[in-house]
């Protein structure tokens, strides 16, 4: 199956204008990600879930209660297209935010989007983005689910030390090789064990495609 996997990195949207079209409860799940970020957000939509209310109530969001219109593109270095199902639109979007060297992401139309929105797992300083290029996106919300148990504040605690101990050892040892040792030990024993457990419905299909072709003759 051809999909592009892109050029997977974090962008910093901290102080920047990023636009966020719709005002559903996705639309205000993704808006308070980019606010947690330091976005300055506007979300334009005639009509708002009651959390993106709450912040255009509390002006932590613009809000513009009407249709997208070319002028909102003005500045925003990133736009969410939260609209769905409308075909038409994403394409013009995607045309118009092209002209005006702006990065977008239409949310079911990955054909019209110039980035992907990968799943992301959140323990303190942690952050781990679950890709499959577009391809099987429901998969990449099952990973999280289950990657945000194994991810706990245990592992936010331990994160947030080994950052304390870098900048620790940064202020009281020079030379840079003994430092390195010191934050290497810290992590000695360190693994990350796991095991996939597969669907029944896959390993039958497996099962389907290992079949010698000698075997598969004689059924």
């Amino acid at each position: 199956m051809a999909a592009n996997s892109g050029f997977p990195m974090s962008l910093d949207v901290k102080g920047y204008p990023v636009l966020v079209l719709g005002g559903d409860e996705e639309a205000a799940e993704k808006t308070q990600r980019l606010l947690e970020a330091g976005a300055k957000v506007t979300v334009v939509a005639p009509t708002l879930h009651d959390l993106l209310k709450d912040m255009a109530a509390s002006a932590k969001v613009v809000h513009r209660g009407r249709h997208f219109r070319e002028a909102d593109l003005e500045h925003a270095i990133l736009v969410l297209n939260m609209v769905r199902g409308d075909r038409d639109f994403s394409r013009s979007l995607f045309e118009k935010a092209r002209e005006k060297k702006c990065v977008v992401w239409s949310v079911d139309q990955p054909e019209f989007s110039t980035a992907t929105m990968p799943a992301v797992v959140a323990s303190g300083h942690l952050r781990v983005a679950i890709s499959t290029s577009g391809v099987a996106p429901a998969l990449s919300g099952f990973m999280k689910e289950d990657m945000e148990k194994i991810f706990g504040e245990e592992f936010a605690a331990f994160v947030e030390w080994l950052g304390d101990l870098r900048a620790q050892t940064k202020a009281t040892e020079p030379d840079f090789e003994k430092r390195r040792a010191v934050l290497r030990e810290a992590l000695d024993g360190f693994r990350l064990l796991g095991k996939v457990q597969y669907p029944k419905v896959w390993l039958d299909e497996r099962a389907k495609l290992t079949v010698s072709p000698g075997v598969a003759g004689q059924a």
